[in-house]
């Protein structure tokens, strides 16, 4: 055992151990080899089954970088391209005045429809065909292109309708074909959790985050994008199986050495497979926006698709990559050739959600990366 895969071993039991968590695993790549592979604690309470190597942990928004990969391979190959309207393959998304948003757009959440309607039900949100119409007859909250707003829900409709549309293929067929199966994880990552891989995902357990929404000011506008409590993104939500059965590609499940392994194969060649040529991955995470995020009332930086300079990634403006609410993360960090995903199961966020943060540096710390 490597010191590094020691020391995030020995750091998970004792977060297990002090009830600070219930499940972890993490994965961490670096130059392409895999130098993590950890987990602790338990992947279903009720019965005491354990998180183990082929567990699935669902990770919510971690799964827009995902959603995003799988646009950027196609982008590479010329298959899409980031300023093209998405109503030129797409006709009914350009009603109210929606005719020139981009992927650019989408990708960066400038699209302008970040909302649902108030009163829509979680089983609403599985019905593809429903939702895209929905999102295709909103009207934007502002001129799509002129600011940035974070894009809960829809993302995943706009990114993954406009794959659907050009290529011919639901989203998760295009992922399982054109990325997971050539990185060999078509059996750990996933959009849309098939019928036999939903017994090895865990049960999430809620922390402090159910709670952290509710008591948020249900006036601020990120609340549009999620109007109601049945579409929090909660741990009652997740647990259910036909919501993970679900084509959903705004949220993700996987194991964390399948999206970490992904997010290698970003910045470097992992067993001989490259997701895209160094310059093209030197685009996507370069900075899109830092400006005002509409929804959050804050500055954030986003790439295509992905945030920038989170601080489980150490701040670096260069590293990108995706958290999911309750605090699950993976990421690249493309100065150092590492790739991190740390997913756990016990939802927290604000002061409490310190885990990924924690782990991270203690990654960090083992393989020397101090600046």
């Amino acid at each position: 055992m490597t010191e590094v895969q020691a020391r995030v071993q020995k750091t998970i039991d004792r977060l297990v151990e002090s009830g600070r968590e219930t499940g972890v695993q993490v994965a961490a790549y670096k130059d392409g080899r895999m130098v993590v592979n950890a987990w602790a604690g338990t992947a279903d309470p009720s019965t005491g089954r354990p998180v183990d190597r082929e567990t699935l942990i669902h990770s919510y928004s971690a799964g827009k970088g995902v959603t995003a990969t799988v646009a950027h391979v196609l982008a590479a190959r010329g298959v899409l391209d980031y300023d093209t309207p998405l109503a030129h393959h797409w006709p009914e998304f350009a009603a109210h005045g929606k005719e020139q948003v981009t992927l650019r757009h989408a990708l960066t959440h400038a699209a302008g429809v970040p909302q649902l309607p108030a009163g829509i039900t979680a089983e609403e949100l599985y019905d593809w065909d429903a939702m895209c119409a929905i999102v295709a007859g909103q009207e934007p909250l502002w001129e799509p292109g002129t600011a940035t707003g974070y894009h809960g829900w829809t993302f995943g409709w706009l990114v993954g309708e406009t794959v659907r549309r050009v290529t011919g293929r639901g989203i998760s067929q295009v992922l399982r074909e054109e990325v997971a199966g050539p990185l060999g994880v078509a059996d750990s990552l996933f959009l849309a959790v098939p019928e036999q891989a939903l017994p090895r995902v865990a049960t999430l357990v809620e922390g402090n985050w159910e709670a952290s929404l509710a008591a948020m000011p249900q006036d601020l506008p990120f609340f549009r994008s999620v109007p109601n409590r049945g579409v929090w993104t909660t741990a009652q939500l997740a647990n259910r199986p036909e919501y993970l059965r679900a084509e959903l590609p705004a949220a993700g499940t996987f194991s964390a050495s399948a999206v970490a392994r992904m997010y290698a194969a970003l910045i470097g060649e992992v067993d001989g497979v490259r997701l895209l040529p160094p310059r093209h991955t030197a685009r996507i995470a370069a900075l899109a926006t830092d400006d005002t995020d509409v929804m959050f009332g804050r500055p954030m930086a986003k790439g295509l698709g992905y945030f920038l300079g989170l601080p489980e990634t150490g701040g670096r403006r260069t590293a990108f990559g995706h958290h999911g609410s309750g605090g699950s993360i993976a990421f690249a960090d493309p100065e150092h050739g590492l790739a991190v995903a740390v997913l756990h199961t016990r939802l927290t966020g604000g002061q409490e959600n310190t885990v990924p943060q924690t782990v991270a540096d203690e990654i960090r710390t083992a393989l020397g990366i101090t600046a």
